[in-house]
C-alpha cells in the first residue's frame, strides 16, 4: 500500500475526485489517499488498510423507478430494497446495471465515491456509518479509498441519514 502525494497531480485518487476534493475545499483529503497494488472493488479488499470491514462506506447505485439513487452503506451490512423503496416511497427498487452507474457517476462499480458524481442523484446514508469514528471510501478508482468522519462525508454527499440496512435475523 502507497500513500499518495498531496496534490491532486500524483495522486492515487480519481482525477476528477481529485477536483471535486479540491472545489469543496478538501485539498488535505487528496493527501489521505491510500493507493493500493490490487483492486479494492469489494469492501472486504478494502478493509485490507486494516480497518474492520464495517469502517468501509460502500457507494452503491440502484434504480428506484428508473431513476438512479446512491446508497451509502457500511462495509459489513447489505442494503434492503424494501427498506429503500419505502425511504423513497418508489414502487420498485433495483441495483442498477453498470453501465448506468457509469454514465450516473462517472465511475465504473468498486470505485464509485460518495460524491463527486458526473450528475447529481438523491443520496441516502445509513445509520450504521455514524458507528464509527472515521470510514474508508472510494476515490473514484478501485484501487484507492480516503478517510474521512461519518458526518463530514454524509454531509458533502448531501445525503439523507436513513435506515436502510438489512436487519439481522
Amino acid at each position: 500500500m502507497t500513500t499518495s502525494a498531496t496534490g491532486t497531480e500524483g495522486s492515487a485518487a480519481h482525477p476528477r475526485f481529485a477536483e471535486a476534493l479540491r472545489e469543496l475545499g478538501l485539498q488535505d483529503v487528496v493527501g489521505r489517499v491510500r493507493r493500493f497494488p490490487d483492486a479494492t472493488r469489494t469492501a472486504a479488499e478494502a478493509a485490507a488498510i486494516g480497518c474492520e470491514l464495517s469502517e468501509i462506506c460502500k457507494s452503491l447505485i440502484f434504480a428506484a423507478d428508473g431513476e438512479p439513487v446512491l446508497v451509502l452503506m457500511d462495509g459489513g451490512s447489505r442494503v434492503d430494497l424494501d427498506r429503500v423503496r419505502e425511504e423513497l416511497g418508489a414502487g420498485r427498487v433495483t441495483r442498477a446495471k453498470a453501465d448506468v452507474v457509469r454514465e450516473t457517476t462517472g465511475y465504473a462499480i468498486g470505485g464509485v465515491p460518495p460524491f463527486g458524481h458526473r450528475t447529481r442523484t438523491r443520496v441516502l446514508a445509513d445509520r450504521s456509518l455514524l458507528d464509527h469514528p472515521v470510514v474508508w471510501a472510494a476515490a473514484g478508482t478501485p484501487y484507492a479509498v480516503f478517510p474521512m468522519p461519518p458526518k463530514d462525508l454524509i454531509t458533502h454527499a448531501g445525503a439523507t441519514l436513513v435506515d436502510v440496512r438489512e436487519r439481522e435475523a
